[in-house]
């Protein structure tokens, strides 16, 4: 009994060449559109699935195995969603990215321990400060923190990824969700990142001549 399953490779056998003709379409397109039309027909081959006792033989098309075949690609679409899945934290959480302006990237280079020390410091205390303040959320979040240096062109990009809970523990051990469905003002956090990043002679570990250069460049955070 034919299959009246309305699919990609269908709409592509009916109506792509007549489209083809009026459209100027850019080569990867044209080559994504030969894959799918050609997958799991006789066009790419075949192999043959057989039982080892006799009992039944099958003969299978060969996939295109194309990243925009609908076909071949939903099986390695839905394997990734898995693995994404599984890596996630099994709470409501928000990735908080904090950074320095590139006024500050020769003073980084010049200094890349402490510097590195002191954006940990900054971004750790800022968080804990405000979500400590009963005015955002009166607890104690859980924070996962990784820095980036360099961007994907390799240009210098200091910068700090967090994850940070949902929520909270207070002093007394109870968890207290965020509140109104976001975890804090953005201006908020960033003037207070701003001043804490101002104060270097403060962190254990920095320098007197990087607290001096810091202090100077604090405008241009």
């Amino acid at each position: 009994m034919e299959s009246h399953q309305i699919t990609v490779q269908k709409i592509l056998q009916q109506g792509y060449d007549a489209y083809a003709h009026d459209h100027a379409l850019p080569g990867y397109v044209r080559r994504a559109v030969q894959a799918i039309l050609a997958c799991r027909t006789a066009r790419l081959g075949g192999h043959v699935q057989a039982c080892p006792e006799g009992h039944i033989d099958r003969i299978w098309y060969n996939s295109c195995r194309h990243r925009m075949c609908p076909q071949c690609a939903w099986l390695q679409i839905e394997r990734w969603l898995v693995q994404q899945k599984a890596r996630l934290l099994a709470c409501e959480h928000y990735h908080v990215i904090f950074t320095i302006p590139s006024e500050l990237n020769d003073l980084w280079l010049a200094n890349v321990a402490v510097m590195t020390t002191l954006l940990f410091a900054c971004v750790r205390d800022t968080l804990l400060e405000l979500l400590g303040d009963p005015t955002y959320l009166g607890a104690t979040p859980g924070i996962l923190a990784t820095l980036h240096t360099w961007t994907q062109t390799l240009r210098l990009h200091p910068h700090i990824h967090t994850l940070v809970t949902g929520g909270g523990l207070t002093n007394t051990g109870r968890w207290v969700p965020v509140r109104n469905g976001f975890l804090l003002p953005a201006r908020v956090v960033m003037a207070l990142f701003r001043a804490s990043c101002s104060r270097p002679s403060r962190r254990a570990g920095a320098s007197g001549a990087v607290a001096a250069a810091c202090r100077d460049a604090s405008a241009a955070l």
